[in-house]
């Protein structure tokens, strides 16, 4: 694939303004595997290569396990994450995908038994930042920098 604009270069004010917001939603009190869980999930609903490649590779130097990013997709049919690490994904899958039917209320009740409202707005951020990234990444066709 052939890269596109460079939006760093092209809109380098709005990408000066991307990298702030992601730095700020990087302060969550969430834990670095949460948030790689988020990342990584999302990144593979929106097919963004770009940010598979390198979440999974920032995961793995964190601690999380191969064959949890391995089963990530298919979440729901393991045993291997927590309730906690489920309700995140649970809000992760239907925020990036909210144009089929929003935030279902089962999920957001599920992510209060766990979290507080703030931390439910980390999340939110969280995963809305990512979006964004993603929409960068596939948009622009973003090489792997393997």
């Amino acid at each position: 694939m052939e890269q596109r604009v460079n939006i760093a270069q092209s809109q380098s004010e709005s990408w000066k303004a991307m990298y702030g917001f992601s730095t700020v939603v990087g302060k969550s009190s969430l834990s670095p595997i949460q948030k790689s869980l988020i990342m990584v999930r999302t990144s593979e609903i929106n097919s963004c290569a770009f940010c598979i490649n390198m979440h999974t590779k920032d995961a793995l130097k964190i601690g999380e396990t191969q064959q949890r990013l391995f089963l990530l997709s298919a979440w729901r049919e393991t045993t291997i994450f927590t309730d906690e690490e489920k309700a995140i994904l649970a809000l992760t899958e239907e925020v990036t995908l909210i144009h089929q039917h929003g935030v279902s209320d089962a999920v957001y009740k599920l992510a209060e038994q766990f979290f507080s409202a703030d931390v439910i707005g980390e999340i939110i951020m969280s995963i809305v930042s990512m979006n964004a990234w993603n929409r960068i990444a596939v948009s622009t066709h973003m090489p792997l920098g393997v």
